[in-house]
């Protein structure tokens, strides 16, 4: 199992709504610090309910298309 810290969270695009979990990595506190690390193109979320309806094992979504994150 990876280190760190698993959050939900909620990611809002242009076309659709992603619920699901991310990993915070060990040397980072919170989800924005994660997420705005310049190396990181995308971020990848795990155990993912797709626009309230549609589910999937594993979402990677590019950082340019999110208009919001909101931590659940």
């Amino acid at each position: 199992m990876p280190e760190g810290k698993k959050v939900r969270i909620c990611v809002r695009t242009v076309s659709c709504v992603y619920v699901g979990d991310f990993l915070i990595p060990p040397m980072r506190n919170r989800v924005s610090d994660a997420i705005n690390e310049e190396q990181r193109l995308f971020i990848s979320l795990t155990d993912v309910v797709i626009n309230e309806k549609d589910h999937s094992d594993f979402v990677a979504i590019n950082k340019n298309l999110i208009e919001s994150v909101v931590e659940l």
